[in-house]
């Protein structure tokens, strides 16, 4: 008698990080509860710290920001020959072009499938017949989901009232933190920024206009000019359509105004040596991760009013909240920041670490997945 052939969750998505330091824990508990997990993403070097983790590999060609057709169509083919290979028994897709063309090939092979919105990105960028188009292969991909997860309501709101998704939804918190894994660190000792300890400030994330580094390098000139005695860094791998910003950092470093600390397998050091994270962006965030992860590890934050963003912080008790692409009220939020006593900075930074404890907790997105996948199966 042949063995019941275990059922397979396959998780598809665009790179390494997403899988290692957002999916960690909801892919082991789907292993835990018995069944076979398949993942699908580019090779990265997260994946070295995976290897505790059985899992079937598939390494696809994804070009995330392209608008190559023919690549496209390579994909969603890469996609459905996998499919047909696995016959996964339920799909689970994150970021915009696996949302979508993973979504089509299921859907072929009549595979549940559900979404995970982790925001709208750069297409709310765009403009005319290529916003149009873009939000029409969303349309499609949603509207046959078992499920579609948001990560913030005003993404949740944009995609009902537009009509692209049809069936069930659920806003979730994020992709959620593990506060173990990022726990309360001891806050670091600090001056004003001109007498006392050195204070360090740092931006986490990809090098991308979008997620407003010019914001930040500003500001950063603008504080080192009057408050010499900070730091500020900068760490996250630069976009490929973006190389012109090495230079740009190497240049900056140069002149002492921020340092480029490149891509790192480990950020907690860099979050344990610093007083504060600023996170400019106004990127189409779903839930900003890194203000999460900074939070969790008991540090003050500094963010844009951007979905995604303003609903990690309490205003004015856990951090500050500003006007995304306003340079001055980041200055201002800054220099506020400076003024205030180490130890109002770090009682605020404790407020945050419950804050999330209480609100975003990676066990909540674990268990709304578990809880859908055993809806569609049993």
């Amino acid at each position: 008698m042949t063995a019941k052939r275990k059922r397979i969750i396959a998780l598809i998505t665009n790179n390494d990080d997403d899988v290692y330091c957002f999916r960690k824990e909801l892919i082991e508990a789907i292993i835990h509860n018995g069944y076979q997990m398949l993942i699908s993403c580019p090779y990265g070097e997260k994946f070295e710290l995976m290897k505790d983790v059985p899992y079937i590999y598939d390494d696809p060609v994804i070009d995330r920001r392209g608008t190559n057709v023919l690549a496209d169509f390579k994909l969603y083919r890469h996609y459905y020959k996998l499919f047909r290979k696995y016959r996964p028994d339920v799909v689970l897709t994150y970021t915009s072009k696996p949302n979508v063309y993973a979504s089509f090939a299921a859907r072929q092979m009549k595979i549940p499938y559900i979404n995970n919105v982790t925001g709208l990105g750069s297409v709310l960028k765009k403009t005319g017949l290529m916003r149009m188009f873009i939000m029409r292969l969303f349309k499609i991909a949603y509207r046959n989901a078992a499920c579609v997860m948001f990560q913030n309501s005003t993404n949740m709101k944009l995609a009902v009232n537009s009509g692209m998704v049809k069936g069930e939804y659920k806003l979730i918190p994020g992709s959620g933190v593990d506060t173990g894994r990022y726990p309360l660190q001891p806050y670091p000792d600090g001056g004003d920024g001109i007498n006392g300890g050195k204070v360090v400030f740092n931006y986490i994330g990809r090098i991308l206009y979008d997620k407003g580094v010019d914001d930040y390098i500003e500001a950063a000139k603008r504080i080192k000019r009057k408050y010499p005695n900070t730091e500020f860094n900068m760490i996250g791998f630069i976009e490929p359509t973006e190389m012109h910003y090495k230079d740009k950092l190497a240049r900056l470093e140069k002149k002492g105004i921020v340092i480029y600390r490149g891509s790192q397998k480990d950020v907690k050091p860099f979050i344990a040596g610093a007083h504060a994270i600023i996170h400019p962006s106004t990127y189409g965030e779903g839930m900003s991760n890194v203000l999460l992860e900074n939070a969790s590890s008991g540090r003050f934050i500094i963010t844009t009013d951007n979905p995604g963003c303003r609903e990690t912080v309490k205003n004015n008790e856990t951090g500050f909240i500003y006007h995304g692409g306003n340079v001055d009220e980041l200055v201002n939020r800054i220099e506020k920041f400076l003024s205030m006593d180490n130890e109002l900075r770090k009682a605020m930074g404790i407020c945050g670490r419950k804050y999330v404890e209480e609100n975003f907790s990676r066990d909540i997105v674990v268990d709304a997945y578990l809880k859908k996948i055993k809806k569609i199966l049993y």
